[in-house]
C-alpha cells in the first residue's frame, strides 16, 4: 500500500514539473508575438561600372558634322591636241610624280606640220634679206638723187611686208613646237592614278579627258552647316574626324567657309583639312566630324546621365563612407570630355569624388552601399 502511494506522489510530481514548462514555453511565444523584429537597414548594390571617381578633363563644346573626303590638290589630265593615243603608260592606283610621262600621242602629223613651216619661216627669212638690201641701195641712190622718193618708199614698204612675213613665220613654229610638245602628256602633279579613261588606239580631241590624278597627303572634309550655327563657325578651329574603319579620329582644321548658301537646304559648305601622313584616307570617304566651338582645360566633369533633378535643381548622387549622399551641384558648360557627353561641374563636388554615373531609378539619401562582384563569364573580351 505504502508503494503504490509513493508512485502516486512521483507521477503527480512529474506532471507539475512538465506543466510549469509548457506555461513557460507559451509565456515565451507570446511574448515574442507581440514584440516586434529589429529592423534591418536597407543596402544597395551597384557594379563597378555604375559609379566613377571624378577629375580633371578637357571639356570641348562640339557641333557634330558629317561629309565625304576628298583631295586637297587634284587634276583632270586631258588632251591637249587631237589625235591617234599610241600609249598610256599608267595605271590606276599606281604612283607618279610631276613632269612624269602618262601618255604618249601619235606626232608624225605635228611633226610634218612642223617641218613645213620651218621650210616658210627659211623663204621668209631669205625674202626678208633680198628686201633689205634692195631698201639699202634705194637709200643710197636717193641720196644721190637717180631715184625718186616713191621708188624708195616702195622698196621700204616691200621690207616691212618681208619683215612681217618672218614674224608671223616665227610665231607659227612656235605653236608648231607647242603642239608636237603637247602630244606627249606629262604628270601635273604627284599623287596616285585613280582613273583612266583612255586605251592606245583610241582617236582623242582636245581637251577629252584621260587620267585622273590625287595627291592624299592633304584631304579635305566637305560638311554642309545649317546657317543658324554659321556664325560660330572661323577658320582654324579644331575639328576632330572619325572615318569608318579607323580606330581613332583624326586631328583637322576648318581651313575654308564658303562664302554663298547652296541652293534648297540653305546650309553653307565648310572645308575641314585632315592630314593623311600615312595615305590611309581615300577619296569619297564618309567622314563624321566634331568641331570644337569652346574648350576648356582640367575642368572636373560628370556624364549627363549622372545629373538628376530634384525640386528643379540639379543633383547628382555621390558615395561617401559607404553611403549614398545626395549632393546639389552647380553646372556649367556641356560638351564632350573625350568618355562621351559630359557637363562641367563648377560646385557641389571635389576631384576624387565617387559618383553613381547614370540614372538607375529612385535613389535614396542615406542609404548604405555595397557593390557587387562581375561575373567573368559575361565580359567579353575586346
Amino acid at each position: 500500500m505504502a508503494t503504490k502511494r509513493r508512485t502516486l506522489w512521483i507521477v503527480l510530481a512529474v506532471l507539475l514539473v512538465a506543466a510549469s514548462v509548457g506555461v513557460m514555453a507559451i509565456k515565451k511565444r507570446a511574448q515574442a508575438a507581440v514584440e516586434p523584429p529589429a529592423a534591418i537597414a536597407p543596402v544597395l548594390e551597384f557594379l563597378p561600372s555604375d559609379v566613377m571617381q571624378i577629375k580633371p578633363r578637357d571639356l570641348r563644346q562640339i557641333l557634330p558634322l558629317s561629309g565625304s573626303l576628298r583631295a586637297l590638290n587634284q587634276a583632270a589630265v586631258k588632251a591637249r591636241v587631237a589625235g591617234e593615243v599610241r600609249e598610256v603608260l599608267v595605271r590606276e592606283g599606281e604612283a607618279v610624280k610631276t613632269g612624269q610621262v602618262l601618255v604618249k600621242m601619235d606626232a608624225s602629223e605635228y611633226q610634218a606640220r612642223l617641218e613645213q613651216i620651218k621650210g616658210s619661216l627659211m623663204a621668209a627669212q631669205s625674202q626678208l634679206d633680198m628686201a633689205a638690201k634692195a631698201r639699202d641701195n634705194n637709200k643710197a641712190l636717193l641720196s644721190k638723187g637717180f631715184i625718186s622718193q616713191n621708188a624708195f618708199d616702195n622698196a621700204a614698204s616691200q621690207y616691212d611686208i618681208a619683215r612681217a612675213n618672218v614674224e608671223s613665220a616665227k610665231g607659227a613654229l612656235d605653236v608648231a613646237k607647242k603642239s608636237l610638245n603637247d602630244t606627249v602628256i606629262l604628270a601635273p602633279i604627284s599623287g596616285l592614278v585613280s582613273s583612266r579613261t583612255t586605251q592606245p588606239g583610241e582617236k582623242v580631241s582636245a581637251d577629252n579627258r584621260l587620267l585622273d590624278v590625287v595627291d592624299l597627303r592633304q584631304m579635305e572634309l566637305e560638311a554642309a552647316v545649317p546657317t543658324s550655327d554659321i556664325m560660330r563657325i572661323t577658320q582654324g578651329q579644331e575639328v576632330q574626324v572619325k572615318v569608318e574603319g579607323l580606330p581613332h579620329p583624326l586631328p583637322g582644321k576648318v581651313a575654308r567657309i564658303n562664302p554663298a548658301t547652296q541652293s534648297g537646304s540653305r546650309s553653307i559648305l565648310v572645308y575641314i583639312q585632315v592630314d593623311n601622313p600615312q595615305g590611309v584616307l581615300r577619296v569619297g570617304m564618309f567622314g563624321e566630324a566634331q568641331l570644337t566651338l569652346a574648350k576648356k582645360s582640367g575642368v572636373l566633369t560628370v556624364p549627363q546621365s549622372a545629373v538628376q533633378t530634384e525640386a528643379g535643381n540639379p543633383v547628382v548622387y555621390a558615395i561617401e563612407n559607404g553611403k549614398l549622399v545626395q549632393r546639389p551641384v552647380t553646372l556649367g558648360i556641356k560638351g564632350d570630355d573625350g568618355e562621351g557627353g559630359a557637363v562641367e561641374i563648377l560646385a557641389g563636388l571635389d576631384n576624387g569624388a565617387q559618383i553613381v554615373k547614370s540614372n538607375l531609378g529612385n535613389l535614396r539619401s542615406g542609404v548604405g552601399v555595397k557593390f557587387g562582384k562581375v561575373n567573368p563569364a559575361t565580359v567579353s573580351v575586346q
